[in-house]
């Protein structure tokens, strides 16, 4: 079952990019900075994969990324300003947000304060659902939303450039991966693999306890 899930968000993501080009990174971004965790490992990787290959480029796709991040975020933020704790909570497992992965962003939010919302969007897990308890604590939507496109461009940027450095390699080595190729899902599959099966224990966990 674990297995089939890794595959089918790995496909979707890749899917979603490779139909849809800037506007697949912004909906995969999106969904992700809205408190549903696909993993940003995955996407934006892939898609520097795809400026090593020409189809996109680097900047445009990391500035795409963050507007996503962005778009994403005015929605966890818009719940939680609106008290939508106890629905996450009930019924977050099903998107597989763990009860403890929003208390680790409440303190987070807690010890930093408004800075926290440009921190955050450089550390994996908490990057997801920071946006939340800025919204619980109606934090200043102008200093949010700055915090959140810069702290979002370098997190993008980063990950594109990784992908791209990688993709320029395949690349070189391979000149029949300048398509989409089953290698590549392979690859994005085996990337999402750790993350996505960490969150699921996690989230099972919890609904055990």
């Amino acid at each position: 079952m674990i297995d089939k899930l890794i595959n089918t968000v790995s496909a979707l993501i890749i899917g979603a990019i490779a139909a849809l080009g800037y506007g697949g990174v912004f909906l995969m971004m999106a969904i992700e900075s809205a408190c549903v965790p696909l993993p940003s490992e995955v996407t934006m990787p892939f898609s520097g994969y795809l400026v090593a290959t020409g189809r996109f480029g680097l900047n445009a796709v990391a500035i795409t990324g963050a507007f996503g991040c962005l778009a994403g975020s005015y929605v966890a933020y818009w719940v939680g300003a609106k008290g939508g704790r106890r629905f996450l909570e009930r019924y977050g497992r099903w998107v597989l947000i763990a009860p403890h992965e929003l208390e680790i962003a409440d303190r987070f939010f807690g010890r930093w304060g408004s800075h926290a919302v440009f921190t955050a969007r450089l550390l994996p897990v908490v990057r997801t659902f920071i946006a939340f308890p800025a919204g619980v604590a109606r934090m200043s939507l102008l200093p949010f939303t700055i915090y959140t496109l810069a702290g979002s461009y370098i997190w993008c940027f980063g990950l594109a450039y990784a992908g791209m450095k990688l993709g320029q390699h395949w690349t070189a080595l391979s000149p029949w991966f300048h398509r989409f190729d089953g290698a590549i899902a392979i690859v994005a599959a085996v990337g999402a693999a750790a993350l996505l099966y960490n969150r699921i224990k996690s989230v099972a966990a919890a609904a055990r306890a």
